[in-house]
């Protein structure tokens, strides 16, 4: 039986899944999170971001996962790499890591048939004191995001969350890509916006599984896609970053299924 027909959805076709599906979403995201706690010394000035990516291939297979992204919709890296001002969807390739640039590391591995979805952010060198607070605002206002869910809440009461925050840092929200479900497949309703309005889209129920995964730029929100229909930038060059968890909706709050078990979640725990 597959995923549509199964299961109890909501009127907003939203899967909600059993108590006992959390642990297979604990298991997928927990390898998610540790391969990206074992790439941190690898990022560094000098360092091509193909290299990363090499190196996450050959974790994800040593630790009995499956890459999400290798040949998905022809997408051919166990990750995507963004630098600077690099929004979403960055390509790993020859690019050369230099002293003070920013960038997000975004990795989905399915293991037993569960997704586990997460990306953070890394830096090469000395963090300039600009990238620091957008670091630090992005961070924040995820775990925001993550605040606001409860059943009974709205998806547009996280947005709301965050869009408020980060705009109360004179920073954006960008609003060209949002989190989604995911559970047993990789993308799937809701789609879990960064902004909105207290009150508004569909009710939060217990079960729901969805990344929230914001982007918040330095300057305006406003991106484009380069020729190779994946990289997304910042139309005003302006640096971007991103932080992102996969989250079960629980009686009382939301489980994070993608926590560092090494601690390693925000850049400057060294």
């Amino acid at each position: 039986m597959d995923e549509k027909s199964r299961g109890r959805r909501t009127k907003d076709n939203i899967r909600l899944y059993d108590p006992a599906d959390f642990a297979g979403m604990h298991m997928a995201g927990r390898v998610a999170a540790e391969i990206l706690d074992e790439v941190a010394p690898l990022v560094f000035p000098g360092q091509t971001t193909g290299e990363i990516d090499r190196v996450i291939t050959e974790l994800v297979e040593q630790k009995g996962s499956t890459s999400a992204t290798i040949g998905y919709k022809g997408y051919q890296h166990a990750s995507c790499i963004s630098v600077n001002h690099v929004v979403c969807h960055g390509i790993p390739g020859d690019k050369v890591l230099k002293d003070g640039d920013i960038l997000n590391i975004d990795v989905t591995v399915i293991v037993d048939g569960w997704f586990g979805d997460t990306s953070r952010m890394y830096v090469a060198g000395k963090l300039s004191r600009k990238a620091e607070r957008l670091i630090q605002v992005t961070h924040d206002a995820l775990f925001k995001g993550i605040e606001a869910v409860r059943p009974g809440n709205t998806f547009g009461d996280i947005g709301h969350a965050i869009q408020s925050f980060v705009e109360g840092h004179r920073m954006s929200v960008v609003r060209d890509f949002c989190g989604h479900g995911l559970g047993r497949v990789f993308h799937a309703p809701p789609n879990v916006l960064h902004y909105g309005q207290p009150g508004a889209g569909p009710v939060l129920e217990e079960g729901m599984f969805f990344t929230i995964e914001p982007m918040v730029n330095l300057g305006r929100p406003e991106t484009k896609i380069l020729a190779d229909d994946w990289t997304a930038v910042t139309r005003d060059k302006s640096l971007s970053a991103q932080f992102e968890h996969s989250v079960g909706v629980t009686a009382d709050g939301a489980e994070i299924f993608t926590l560092s078990p090494a601690g390693l979640f925000h850049p400057t725990y060294a």
